[in-house]
């Protein structure tokens, strides 16, 4: 109702009553007159000054009056700490795995019709990085600091026990959500985290470290480094979720977290008509494993008979066409270490041609539902005030699925060949629920045209240099313009704090901040001509190198990213430098490194001064041996475990630790009249792990192994009703794969034997248990009896390595 019109109806009230409304009406009136517009000014400024100081902001001062009572007082409320006006939502969209030459945004052979019309308004950054790997690409993106100074030097499964190795984001590198939260925005985080330290990922925490203890509202996805897209390790919050429905219903984790992010917008925008937003919108896409629905595979059957050497030069030229890369950037050759498509046997190209079908179609599937999230916003009116900034991808094309692909990639990631036989034997099932898949290196390599190498690779652009694109209508005019300016993952947290009129406070809860490293983009929205603004830049993991500083580059890689074993000391301390000038030869194609060794001596030495800057020492060559979880315990470690009820859910990592090692596992179980049936304990999947289960009134037991060492030990005794106590003891053989003898009992007597062929020491991203089997079924003979939970009582089980570990 217009001022006028009140004061006007409260003139004709009666009495008392009447004189307080009026009183209180010309008091709202003078509180807007000219003199305290003025105090309004004073104070949006000192509120700006606060927001530089730190976060949390301090209560507001009350500035009421308080006497005797409340009709002679004047209210306060204290309200909301809200964002600057005209700030817009933002939006982060960052897919995994992704190489530059993959969409057919940036001449790839992929289809991506939702990234294509979203860059025809956007501006396109060509000379964007990544860290090169997974956990360390996000910390970057979200604190605005190097990766080594968010103690993230490393995959979380790799930390050590080095300040830029921890794994843990230092309370002194804020990330951006929190700034934004606290700046009055509403935040969300969808999909792939991969920050939080391994062990901290269970049911006791702290919690501190998981996104909603990092500034996200709300937080819907999975914690670690890849999932099942059909059967998710799903978290809301910080408690497991089971998934809304099953894969023969049509599941697949892109289009869920793509539902629960467009639910998430619409309902905030319900409750607060102008409280802006900030979204994180991580797939788990298109980390292996690869998968895609059936009919998506479908559109892409022979799409890749010609191979991945014709793919790579395809789409070099088609990026040429497209003045997407620049006039006369060189194709990069072939490593020597990757086959060509044409060495490799007639039933090898049926093979790795439909592991990229499938790949292909995984990258289909996903820029379909990205585009349904970013079609909702702009149906809702609210994009042209969003700053989109999507990131393609987090690092590089994968080649983690080595020289020959695979069904499974867990095989290849812990160094075993499953063979050419078992990719044929099952082709049609790649893709599925019952798959793992993932492409072969050459696939990956030839997704990173024109660049040189891939993910894990930072030395390289193959592994670093991924497509940005900004979209943001009502302050970025872009029309597809191509920005060259070298930037970096870095500098997205000081974009959007410049973009959105907040500034980097310099302490978060009392805590001293970091600078931030980054260099907001801002400056280039407006003049694709603009001097950049990042003159130099490190990279680094494990051991391989890179330094750019004012249009050179100077590279050293260590070891072959698909061989994760026995990396030595020799191969970081031989590695051999190189050197470009990437101002003029856009994809590393000339070495230089022989013609101008000034040059690459005086990068070297800048390199070591970075290094040393931002925690990067000690380098640190190995792979394999840095996932022993011990690396990050104090203490010596655990040698039993002992779990109450039949409820116990935990990631793996954080159960009991067993084989390949002598161990025993001992349940107190009360089985009723009738008998009892169901999981005991298990570990891990369908397609890797164990359990320990009751059927048909015996005790069983299951051990998968990649279709490799699956194992049944049925028991011979049938279980008695009452208090049993049911035992396992393992002995290993000593063989290199882990096999070994495996015994059952039941009230100490013999109850069953037989030989495990082989032994993993991680099964997969499922959870251990006690009392069900609530994901991937490990025994396919219980699939159709869902969680196949125990009916009987657990009082206890106990886990115990029978000799002394080092």
């Amino acid at each position: 109702m217009p001022v006028s019109t009140q004061v006007c109806s409260g003139a004709v009230l009666n009495g008392k009553s009447g004189s307080r409304i009026l009183m209180y009406v010309v008091l709202a009136l003078v509180a807007l007159s000219g003199p305290n517009i003025q105090a309004h000014a004073q104070d949006a400024t000192a509120l700006n000054h606060d927001r530089e100081s730190g976060i949390p902001l301090a209560d507001p001062p009350f500035k009421g009056v308080v006497r005797q009572t409340f009709e002679d007082s004047t209210a306060d409320y204290p309200q909301p700490i809200k964002a600057p006006e005209g700030a817009p939502n933002v939006l982060i969209v960052l897919l995994d795995d992704v190489g530059f030459g993959m969409c057919s945004t940036f001449g790839g052979p992929v289809p991506t019709p939702n990234l294509d019309r979203l860059s025809k308004n956007s501006l396109i950054y060509n000379r964007f990085h990544t860290t090169a790997q997974c956990s360390q690409t996000r910390a970057a993106l979200l604190t605005g600091r190097n990766h080594h100074s968010a103690g993230t030097g490393a995959v979380i499964e790799m930390s050590t026990g080095f300040p830029g190795y921890t794994g843990i984001i230092p309370r002194s590198t804020a990330l951006v959500s929190q700034v934004l939260r606290d700046n009055g925005y509403a935040t969300s985080m969808f999909g792939k985290w991969h920050n939080t330290p391994e062990r901290e990922i269970s049911p006791a925490g702290p919690f501190n470290r998981w996104p909603t203890g990092l500034g996200f509202d709300y937080f819907y996805g999975f914690n670690q480094g890849e999932t099942d897209q059909y059967y998710p390790t799903l978290y809301r919050g910080t408690s497991p979720v089971p998934q809304p429905k099953s894969p023969e219903e049509g599941y697949h984790f892109t289009e869920d977290i793509a539902d629960e992010a467009i639910s998430w917008i619409r309902n905030v925008r319900a409750a607060e008509r102008d409280k802006p937003w900030f979204c994180y919108f991580s797939t788990g896409a298109v980390h292996a494993p690869h998968h895609a629905p059936k009919e998506w595979i479908e559109k892409f059957k022979g799409k890749f008979d010609y191979g991945w050497d014709d793919q790579r030069e395809r789409t070099h030229r088609n990026q040429l066409e497209m003045g997407i890369i620049p006039k006369g950037t060189g194709l990069t050759p072939r490593p020597k270490e990757i086959p060509s498509w044409e060495s490799r046997s007639a039933d090898e190209k049926v093979a790795y041609a439909r592991l990229m079908e499938n790949y292909a179609a995984f990258m289909a599937h996903t820029d379909h539902h990205v585009g349904r999230l970013i079609n909702s916003i702009d149906e809702s009116g609210e994009l042209d005030n969003t700053l989109v900034l999507y990131i393609v991808g987090d690092n590089g094309a994968s080649s983690e699925g080595n020289l020959e692909g695979t069904f499974i990639d867990l095989a290849s990631m812990i160094g075993i060949n499953l063979g050419l036989e078992s990719i044929l034997s099952r082709i049609d099932e790649i893709g599925g629920p019952n798959s793992h898949p993932h492409v072969p290196v050459g696939w990956a390599w030839a997704m990173c045209s024109p660049f040189q190498w891939t993910k894990a690779v930072p030395s390289h652009f193959g592994g670093t240099r991924n497509p940005l694109l900004v979209h943001w209508p009502a302050r970025v005019k872009g029309n597809g313009e191509i920005r060259q300016q070298f930037h970096h993952v870095i500098d997205v947290a000081p974009t959007i704090l410049e973009s959105c009129n907040i500034p980097a406070p310099k302490q978060v809860n009392g805590i001293e901040q970091k600078p931030i490293a980054g260099v907001s983009m801002a400056y280039s929205f407006d003049n694709a001509n603009a001097p950049g603004r990042r003159t130099t830049q490190y990279f680094e993991i494990l051991g391989s190198r890179g330094i750019y500083n004012d249009g050179w580059f100077a590279s050293a890689r260590c070891g072959i990213p698909w061989e994760t074993g026995n990396r030595s000391l020799d191969e970081l301390e031989n590695a051999t430098w190189e050197l470009y000038n990437i101002d003029q030869d856009y994809s590393q194609s000339n070495d230089l490194a022989f013609k101008n060794s000034g040059k690459l001596e005086e990068l070297k030495a800048l390199f070591l001064k970075e290094a040393v800057k931002y925690d990067v020492l000690p380098l640190d060559p190995r792979f394999a041996e840095r996932m022993n979880p011990q690396l990050r315990m104090s203490g010596k470690p655990p040698t039993s475990w002992t779990y109450f009820g039949n409820t116990v859910w935990l990631p793996e990592p954080i159960g009991p630790q067993l084989f390949p090692r002598p161990h025993a596992i001992t349940a107190n179980v009360e089985i009723p009249e009738g008998g009892a049936h169901g999981v005991i304990t298990c570990a891990g999947a369908s397609l890797a792990g164990w359990s320990l289960y009751i059927q048909d009134k015996k005790l069983q037991f299951r051990y998968q192994c990649l279709g490799i060492g699956n194992t049944s030990v049925a028991g011979t005794v049938e279980i008695p009703v009452g208090n049993v106590t049911l035992r396992t003891e393992f002995s290993p053989d000593g063989s290199k794969e882990g096999g070994g003898t495996l015994k059952l009992f039941v009230n100490d007597e013999p109850a069953g034997e037989g030989k495990l062929k082989r032994t993993l020491f991680r099964h997969s991203l499922e959870p251990f248990e006690v009392g069900r089997d609530s994901m991937t079924p490990v025994d396919p003979g219980y699939k159709s009896k869902g969680s196949f939970a125990f009916t009987g009582k657990i009082d206890h089980v106990k886990f115990e390595l029978t000799t002394s570990q080092e």
